[in-house]
């Protein structure tokens, strides 16, 4: 199976001053097993890319959003996924979807507060945390 894990992540929390300080999410692709499978090999590339990049610095937090499940990738016809609206200004909460399709397009809310994402009206669970 294949596998995309949509990820949250904020860095450099340590700082004081809000724009040292930064947010953002990125997406993980992988063919695997089972789920349990692509979750650790998940766990294994951002620990490599904590460790050998500067892309997860200073006091930092994972979530993992959702994870995605595909057979195989389509031929004919692409598949849309990672669809995002967001409504006025970056503070604002964001709508996203991960693979849209019609009667059940999976989509949630996303809403910063405190520096950490909530989900839908609940707060996310850490996936990883690192520490300087």
């Amino acid at each position: 199976m294949i596998y995309i894990g949509k990820f949250l992540h904020t860095t450099n929390q340590q700082e004081k001053s809000e724009s040292d300080r930064r947010h953002g999410e990125f997406n993980l692709i992988v063919s695997a097993a089972d789920k349990l499978a692509a979750i650790e090999t998940f766990k294994q590339r951002i620990t490599e890319a904590r460790r050998t990049t500067s892309l997860l610095e200073g006091d930092a937090t994972v979530y993992l959003l959702h994870i995605l499940e595909m057979e195989d990738v389509p031929a004919n016809r692409p598949r849309m996924f990672d669809y995002q609206s967001v409504a006025g200004d970056p503070t604002m909460p964001v709508i996203s979807c991960q693979a849209p399709a019609g009667e059940n397009d999976g989509c949630r809310i996303l809403d910063w507060q405190n520096n950490r994402p909530g989900v839908d009206g609940q707060t996310a669970q850490p996936f990883m945390k690192f520490s300087r």
